[in-house]
């Protein structure tokens, strides 16, 4: 008769059941694995076979059936090792079949019985929750999941002492959750000396989550600006926290700290990144943009990135999601990220700067087309910066520490809560910006105005009205005035540019 053991697979950052049905059958000796199992899953056998053994257990001398159900749904991963070893030793009688279908057995088997880390025990944690049994993983593994509230999570080293646990020979500690960790960073805000409309556009960027572009001939401090953006982000809440970590560990970069993500993802591919490095690849792990999630992503050159690329960040930058489909499926990822682009004004770098620029305009314009205007039209706050002089940057004070600036972030932030907005100014639907920006009546005449000149789209206008709500955020003021308009024009390009 088959046994049933419970086990998981990762499928995107959520995690599905998956039924581990064993059948002992009178044959000739050998195992055979169903179910649609990736090769990682058909190897397991041999893992299995010898860790039962290093753990001294017998490997029964029948023909071993595994089926793995539901049986259209593609398994990745190792994480199936440990419930296919006590479905295997629970249908040859060595664990009881009750003790062995009462878990959510998870785990990668060494050839020595070891259990190994896996990925995506956050997920896990939350599928056992739901199923309402405890979960048995790996010991490497078993903090991450205990930050799961409700969850009972226990940590094995090793097959022999899980066997010892569902023996009640030798039970298992439950597992406790690690103190989480303060967020830190290397680098702040006062290291950038002059470039003050800089640190301003950056200010209201972190205030209301809105996109932004800086150009700028080499060594104006692009990159220096965009790195030290999470600095005055505000912290992550404990969700956002455990959703960020839930993407970073299907992705598999848990690396050796059990804990949570604690610092706001700062992602910078290379400009060389494929298409599906940027929004997820075929085996349906997140790419950069879904990494960035609750944080900043950061595009160095981005007229040097495929077109094909850069296009793929028009519904991620609408939606807040990314939606991969791919021969292994279909999965949704979260992907609520400010994007910060970094360009030079042209292929030299030197137009507009006190060096000789060596490009034609026709050479300038195919450079800057590079960016399409559908993309730049989702651009919230455009900066055009200039290289602060040597004489200047040494005799400037430092600048405004990150500190001080997230303080005033944080307040925009909360009046943006209260107002009762899930989200910052720069995520809003166009359905709610009536109830919730509140410009006033010069204040929409004066856009009205603005919007007819310069014919801007109706994204941009409501782009437009999104940023001068962060600035009235800033200023305490409950009302979107002219001056608030007035600004948030000064950071639009209104000629070149879309």
């Amino acid at each position: 008769m088959a046994i049933t053991v419970r086990g998981g697979v990762l499928q995107g950052i959520d995690a599905i059941p998956i039924q581990v049905e064993v059948d002992l059958l009178r044959r000739l000796p050998a195992v055979c694995v169903v179910g649609l199992p990736a090769n990682a899953v058909r190897e397991s056998a041999e893992r299995i076979r010898s860790a039962i053994q290093s753990a001294g257990l017998e490997f029964p001398r029948h023909r071993v059936v595994i089926n793995l159900a539901p049986a259209d749904v593609r398994k990745e991963g190792t994480a199936l090792d440990l419930s296919m070893a006590l479905g295997i030793l629970a249908a040859d009688g060595q664990v009881g079949e009750e003790a062995a279908r009462s878990v959510l057995a998870i785990g990668e088997l060494s050839l020595g019985g070891a259990l190994r880390r896996v990925r995506g025990a956050l997920s896990l944690a939350l599928l056992a929750r739901d199923l309402g049994v405890p979960l048995l993983l790996p010991a490497a593994s078993a903090g991450e999941a205990a930050l799961v509230e409700g969850a009972e999570v226990y940590g094995a080293p090793s097959l022999e002492a899980t066997v010892a646990h569902l023996r009640r020979e030798r039970l298992l500690p439950r597992a406790k959750a690690p103190a989480l960790a303060t967020q830190t960073f290397d680098v702040d805000l006062a290291d950038v000396r002059g470039q003050a409309l800089a640190r301003r556009a950056l200010e209201i960027a972190a205030a209301g989550g809105h996109h932004l572009l800086l150009m700028g001939p080499p060594g104006c401090g692009k990159s220096m600006l965009a790195r030290r953006l999470p600095t005055i982000l505000p912290p992550l809440r404990f969700a956002e926290a455990i959703e960020t970590t839930r993407i970073h560990c299907a992705a598999g970069l848990g690396g050796s700290d059990p804990g949570l993500v604690r610092n706001r993802p700062f992602r910078a591919p290379h400009h060389s990144v494929t298409p599906a490095g940027l929004v997820g690849d075929r085996t349906l792990r997140p790419g950069e943009v879904s990494l960035a999630h609750h944080g900043v992503l950061f595009l160095d050159e981005a007229t040097e990135f495929q077109r094909a690329a850069l296009e793929l960040l028009r519904e991620p930058l609408e939606d807040g999601v990314v939606r991969l489909t791919r021969a292994a499926g279909t999965v949704e990822y979260p992907a609520s990220i400010t994007l910060v682009l970094a360009s030079n004004p042209c292929p030299c770098g030197h137009r507009g700067s006190h060096h000789a620029c060596q490009c034609s305009d026709g050479q300038v314009a195919r450079y800057q087309r590079r960016l399409s205007g559908p993309l730049l039209d989702r651009i919230d706050l455009y900066v055009e910066l200039q290289p602060v002089p040597a004489a200047e940057l040494l005799a400037a004070p430092p600048g405004e520490p990150s500190q001080a600036v997230r303080e005033r972030v944080i307040a925009a932030r909360t009046r943006q809560h209260d107002r009762g907005q899930a989200v910052p100014n720069g995520r809003l639907d166009a359905s709610d910006l009536d109830a919730l920006v509140a410009p006033s009546a010069e204040a929409r005449e004066l856009l009205y105005m603005g919007v007819e000149t310069h014919r801007l789209s109706g994204r941009a206008a409501h782009r437009l009205l999104k940023v001068a709500r962060t600035l009235a955020d800033l200023e305490g003021a409950d009302t979107v005035g002219p001056r608030h308009i007035t600004e948030a024009f000064a950071y639009r390009p209104l000629a070149g540019l879309p």
